[in-house]
């Protein structure tokens, strides 16, 4: 498999009290399976979406219990030199690059505005196995911010990203890419979200059928926070899982409207 570039998300996973209600929460609403938990790397369990990589649980180690929520992983090709450059940007190392033996490097940040997210530097581990459109597989993310001007400054300058800003009034929303590649989206937090919700990134999941995710999700104690709604990118709907963590889900076969307009702004 190609080496991802610099920046692209690789791999995702969340930390989960309730480990067994997770797997069987994410198995019923997307369709996973689970392996083998390694309890070398507490308990770290692999999730499968047609027996391909698609992301992982795991437990949180004692004392660092919370409200469980999704990490996103960007593509770093030299985790220490990517974290320098984050803290260079005004961003904010939460855990130094620490090899997990020879699966790779990892590492945690925070961007200027506090969203959370992660590096890997990819050894025998490469990532995600799964393609955006298959069910199961993760699709999009799209950072959360009070402060985009921060956020907007941070990614390009340090992954590089070029940058298309969505015209209209109606959301202010950009798009980082890398070549042609859309690989992350960047919306503002309006007053619609209480005070109390900090930055953060929203990861979405592909399913063959938006309404019927959400159905098993919402019997199984999630919340439905926002749709069922169809766009030129699909059907989706946003969620929070019965454990605190937020996600959205994605039927990318069922679209309805033109792609909005953008305009490059670096």
């Amino acid at each position: 498999m190609a080496v991802k570039p610099e920046g692209t998300p690789i791999w995702a996973d969340a930390m989960f009290t309730d480990l067994e209600g997770a797997k069987s929460f994410y198995g019923d609403v997307l369709g996973w399976t689970f392996g083998e938990s390694s309890s070398e790397y507490g308990n770290y369990t692999q999730a499968y979406a047609q027996g391909k990589a698609a992301a992982a649980v795991v437990p949180p180690m004692p004392g660092q219990e919370g409200q469980s929520q999704w990490c996103l992983y960007l593509a770093a090709s030299d985790a220490a030199a990517t974290a320098g450059r984050i803290r260079k940007n005004g961003g904010e190392i939460l855990m130094e690059p620490m090899a997990v033996g020879d699966f790779g490097t990892m590492c945690l940040a925070r961007e200027p505005s506090g969203a959370v997210f992660g590096l890997w530097q990819p050894g025998t581990h490469v990532g995600f196995e799964t393609s955006m459109e298959e069910p199961g597989a993760y699709c999009w993310a799209e950072v959360f911010t009070r402060e985009p001007e921060r956020t907007d400054a941070f990614f390009p300058a340090v992954f590089g990203y070029g940058a298309r800003q969505m015209e209209g009034d109606e959301m202010d929303f950009r798009i980082f890419t890398i070549g042609d590649d859309m690989v992350l989206g960047r919306m503002r937090m309006t007053e619609e979200f209480p005070p109390e919700i900090p930055s953060y990134i929203n990861l979405y999941f592909t399913v063959e059928n938006c309404d019927d995710a959400v159905a098993r999700a919402t019997k199984q104690g999630a919340v439905l926070r926002f749709g069922p709604m169809t766009s030129p990118f699909g059907r989706f709907a946003a969620l929070t899982d019965p454990q605190g963590a937020d996600f959205s889900v994605i039927d990318v076969t069922t679209t309805e409207g033109d792609m909005p307009t953008t305009t490059q702004v670096s």
